[in-house]
């Protein structure tokens, strides 16, 4: 077999049977430094659309009740557990079904879960979906749900639903509030409590119900005020004004600073 050469030729070396076969040798043995879960490194399984479907898959349903809509909508949100029973244990969302009687909406609902089935089939990053449904508005105007968070679609809703999906298995993870924060935000509703529960003796009587009243519980477990008006940081009716400054009892915004 011929070799074309386009280089100017400087020098030339025989090359010994000994010296091949101390070169093969060379080739052949392991680095010293490779770890030793290298070898095992390409049977690590990651997330591509060419994985097959498994007969059984983990998953959690929930259930969405829009004043929007007549009827409940229930997602449920199918996960595929990649290397199972290894430190490289995996899992991710795999497929989502909506189930409702409302069948007005059985068009989009179809098109809407084909894609995101296909997005988390495809592998790779698949978080931006929380962010671009929670962006979707409903012209129509949107609704609050259980805990005062406000919905600005059911679009949305379902962005929401899957970004808590997420954050259970690992994908997504809240920012940790620090412990100064915490600590201003207990002072808040502390300081609004107290103003809520001393008024004048004459009222003394109807005082106990009114403020269970101000401070109804939510779905979610935390009380924030009926008159409470939205949020703009966290999305949730926890505004009250407070010194004359706008206030938030959820996550301790303040217009003032």
């Amino acid at each position: 077999m011929a070799v074309r050469i386009d280089q100017k030729i400087k020098g030339y070396a025989v090359v010994t049977p000994e010296e091949k076969t101390r070169q093969a040798a060379a080739s052949a043995a392991p680095l010293p430094d490779a770890p030793q879960d290298a070898a095992n490194a390409d049977d690590i399984v990651q997330m591509h659309e060419r994985i097959e479907r498994p007969e059984v898959l983990v998953g959690n349903t929930y259930k969405i009740k829009s004043p929007l809509v007549e009827h409940a909508f229930y997602v449920t949100i199918n996960d595929i557990v990649l290397n199972p029973g290894t430190e490289h244990e995996l899992r991710r969302p795999f497929e989502v079904f909506i189930n409702s009687k409302s069948m007005e909406h059985f068009q989009w609902i179809v098109a809407l879960t084909r894609i995101m089935s296909a997005v988390f089939r495809k592998g790779g990053d698949v978080t931006f979906l929380v962010e671009e449904m929670k962006a979707v508005f409903d012209p129509r105007g949107g609704y609050y749900k259980a805990g005062g968070v406000y919905m600005p679609s059911l679009v949305a809703e379902l962005g929401s639903i899957v970004e808590d999906h997420l954050k259970s298995i690992g994908l997504l993870h809240d920012p940790e509030l620090s412990p100064e924060r915490r600590a201003l935000i207990a002072e808040k509703r502390r300081q609004y409590e107290d103003r809520t529960a001393t008024p004048a003796p004459a009222v003394m009587a109807n005082s106990t119900a009114d403020h269970e009243e101000d401070l109804a519980i939510t779905g979610d477990g935390a009380s924030f005020p009926p008159s409470a008006s939205m949020c703009h940081k966290c999305n949730t009716k926890a505004l009250v004004l407070m010194d004359g400054c706008a206030t938030c009892l959820n996550c301790g915004y303040s217009k003032c600073g």
